[in-house]
């Protein structure tokens, strides 16, 4: 903004100039010929006075006509007879002529040299032209003078958009001349303290839905654990009981990673396990429903070095196979490879691959009893990056998704 603002006021400012000098020096370099051909005609018709004077147009020498003539002029005297004197400077084609007859007899030509007439320009247009510069130089001043005074407002307004963007969403009050700035000011102050209060609201509610969920779970978790421990309850009762204390616990955990991602931290990014069990793990928790739905979950063979991912990969896991059992088709499979320090997990089914990747964005308003609330593979995407990683779409004909992780191990 700042040098657009220079150049445009430069701009302006050089068509002025121009428009007002161009045609001054014309009229100066006109008016300076016209001298010039009128001061020739005087100096022709002086000679000839003379000349008239003597009354003896034969006495007429180079020597009469040299002492009436300066550096840079030529006369010349042709008499009746036809002959001609002449002396001065050489003539040029840009020089300028008068003429001047002799009542007595013969013609005087007058040359003034265009050398001289041309000095007598310049000196003439100099004054236009530095003024012209002057003027120019003082615009140029003046627009770097208003281009700052413009754009100041404008570069406080970028101080306080990062200030927002960092964070800050009560960046400190600057002042502000410019009207159309103190609008944009305002207008983004109401902006982040809409945010504000949106994040606010948004933050309260994760923490009350956290503490609200924790206590009844708690509750229901030592009431499992105690039936497990009752002498009543057979040995296959009580493995179902601490498989159902297990989930819990999961449940748990991933509240807490759900409330710690809605916080900006990144959950479960420490804790390492061993990503060869935990894929079986996960295969293994959503096996009876895939039972159920006549489909099984095949885990390939995991290859040696496979090594630890974030714990918090498994959330991922469990919903892309969510997402295949209710959306896919076909048997679904599970396969993972190491390269270098990242780990490739692959969820794939026999399901057609959707169109793009518009399943990724959060589209809550589209919920429903099918589809459920949209924000499943969103979520995962979001902690798969919190996690150092990335969950993409791959481009084969069936649905695939690869889940790239941080490894170690």
């Amino acid at each position: 903004m700042h040098r657009r603002l220079i150049v445009a006021f430069l701009t302006l400012a050089v068509a002025i100039i121009a428009l007002y000098g161009v045609p001054r020096v014309l009229m100066v370099a006109d008016l300076v010929h016209a001298s010039e051909q009128q001061y020739a005609k005087r100096m022709a018709s002086m000679v000839g006075t003379v000349i008239d004077a003597g009354g003896d147009a034969a006495a007429v020498d180079e020597k009469l006509l040299a002492g009436m003539i300066i550096y840079g002029e030529r006369v010349a005297y042709t008499a009746p007879d036809g002959t001609t004197v002449t002396t001065g400077a050489d003539a040029e084609p840009d020089d300028i002529t008068g003429t001047s007859v002799v009542r007595g007899g013969g013609t005087v030509t007058f040359t003034r040299s265009g050398e001289i007439v041309n000095e007598r320009v310049s000196k003439a247009v100099t004054p236009v032209i530095m003024i012209g510069v002057g003027l120019l130089i003082v615009a140029t001043v003046a627009a770097i003078q208003l281009a700052r005074s413009l754009s100041r407002p404008f570069l406080r307004l970028l101080d306080t958009v990062r200030e927002i963007g960092r964070g800050n969403l009560r960046p400190p009050k600057q002042s502000l001349g410019v009207p159309e700035a103190r609008a944009i000011d305002a207008a983004l102050r109401e902006s982040a303290q809409a945010l504000e209060d949106r994040l606010r609201r948004e933050h309260e509610f994760a923490s009350n839905a956290s503490h609200q969920l924790r206590t009844p779970i708690t509750a229901l978790r030592l009431e499992l654990e105690d039936l497990s421990l009752w002498p009543e309850t057979p040995p296959a009762v009580c493995d179902q009981l601490d498989h159902a204390v297990r989930e819990i616990d999961r449940l748990s955990d991933a509240i807490a990673q759900l409330l710690a991602l809605a916080r900006g931290d990144t959950p479960g990014a420490t804790t390492f396990e061993p990503l060869a069990e935990s894929l079986h793990e996960s295969a293994a928790r959503w096996q009876a429903q895939a039972d159920a739905a006549g489909r099984a979950i095949r885990v390939a063979r995991m290859p040696d070095g496979l090594g630890e991912a974030p714990a918090a990969a498994s959330q991922i896991i469990d919903v892309l196979l969510h997402n295949a059992l209710r959306h896919g088709r076909g048997d679904i499979t599970i396969d993972a490879e190491r390269r270098a320090e990242y780990v490739t997990v692959q969820v794939g089914d026999e399901g057609r691959r959707p169109r793009g990747n518009s399943i990724f964005q959060r589209r809550a308003h589209r919920r429903s009893d099918s589809a459920g609330e949209g924000i499943g593979l969103a979520l995962s995407v979001e902690l798969a990056e919190s996690l150092g990683g990335h969950l993409l779409l791959d481009g084969s004909s069936t649905t695939t998704f690869s889940l790239m992780l941080p490894a170690r191990g």
